[in-house]
């Protein structure tokens, strides 16, 4: 009874939420769109970016205006979501929303590494980053370089993380992600399993467990296939945490000669044996296609739970990287399959 009556106004607004999800039908729709004004009256439509949409100028229709769109609202949804939690849940979703700053640090990493000769524009996110982040956008947009970005950081828990790169003197732009990553993940589940219930600790150890074992499955896969690295230097690049993917099948995969034998590894994994791994789909696509089928299992059978909120923001957050996938693909002109390709599979 206690979680139905600490769940029961959450669940009843992420229902409602979820039911504006665009559905399979709705993708293939826009995949068939020919350029982006298109896809903006198309969205123009639907209920959760009409609003958003209805207030962009008509001399804003390009990507990335649309995408500052979309962003604001998730992070609306997101708002809706704490509003009716109690404190429980609002602890949990103040440790969700440090994915939200990891990935604004990796913007401004790569507007100052990179020298881009356009301002920081970061206004949309303000109000939502002054509510929930100890970051300061008005002190980040002022950074010209990596020092000052860093020192723009003082008194967050990303400071020491990147000071300690910073003062190192050669760290790239690739060493400040994969801190960046590596210190999210890490302490993430430190500080989860300390608010939550046995239960729903167990819950998101499954959800977050598979996350980690499947981005490590990919990074393994991508540091031999495109970068061609040593076993030391792709441990240094992995999460030090495993939940189904056993250690001595973990080290098989780094320490494998080729990305033939890495196959061979992964095929012994129990992600390859539980999901068929191996197929048509990416690893991307398919990391995305087990993460869902996991969230929906466990929403389904806990309703009444963090997984209601864990499953709604990931079905949003993978709905909005689709709706930017596929802006991509219109505006260089694919068409409507090979859009539907890069798509993968539906997400609700």
């Amino acid at each position: 009874m206690g979680n139905l009556m600490s769940y029961s106004g959450i669940v009843t607004k992420v229902r409602a939420m979820q039911a504006k999800l665009l559905t399979e039908s709705e993708f293939e729709d826009i995949a068939g769109l020919h350029s982006v004004p298109e896809v903006i009256e198309y969205l123009k439509g639907k209920p959760a970016y009409a609003e958003y949409i209805s207030q962009l100028d008509e001399s804003l229709y390009h990507r990335g205006d649309v995408e500052k769109v979309l962003y604001q609202s998730l992070y609306n949804d997101y708002t809706r979501i704490f509003q009716f939690s109690g404190i429980k849940q609002k602890k949990f979703l103040k440790e969700y929303w440090k994915r939200y700053e990891v990935d604004l640090i990796n913007y401004c990493l790569r507007i100052v590494f990179n020298h881009y000769d356009v301002p920081f524009d970061l206004e949309y996110k303000k109000r939502f980053f002054d509510r929930y982040s100890d970051i300061s956008i008005d002190r980040l947009v002022t950074s010209r370089n990596i020092e000052e970005l860093v020192e723009n950081l003082k008194n967050t828990e990303y400071y020491e993380p990147l000071k300690r790169l910073k003062d190192s003197g050669a760290a790239t732009l690739f060493d400040y992600d994969l801190a960046l990553d590596i210190y999210y993940f890490t302490t993430l589940w430190r500080k989860v399993k300390r608010i939550l219930t046995d239960r729903e600790r167990e819950i998101f150890q499954r959800d977050f467990g598979t996350k980690v074992d499947l981005l490590n499955i990919q990074w393994i896969y991508r540091a031999k296939k495109y970068y061609h690295m040593l076993a030391p230097d792709i441990y240094s690049m992995t999460i030090p945490y495993h939940y189904r993917l056993k250690v001595e099948r973990f080290k098989a995969m780094v320490e494998a000669p080729t990305v033939e034998e890495f196959g061979h590894k992964l095929a012994d994994t129990y992600y390859a044996r539980r999901y068929q791994i191996e197929g048509e789909l990416t690893l991307e696509q398919k990391y995305k296609e087990i993460l869902k089928k996991i969230y929906m299992v466990d929403r389904r059978r806990n309703p009444y739970s963090i997984a209601s909120v864990n499953t709604y923001l990931f079905l949003k957050e993978e709905e909005i990287n689709k709706l930017t996938t596929a802006l991509e693909c219109i505006r260089y002109g694919l068409s409507k399959g090979e859009t539907l390709g890069y798509l993968g599979g539906v997400i609700q």
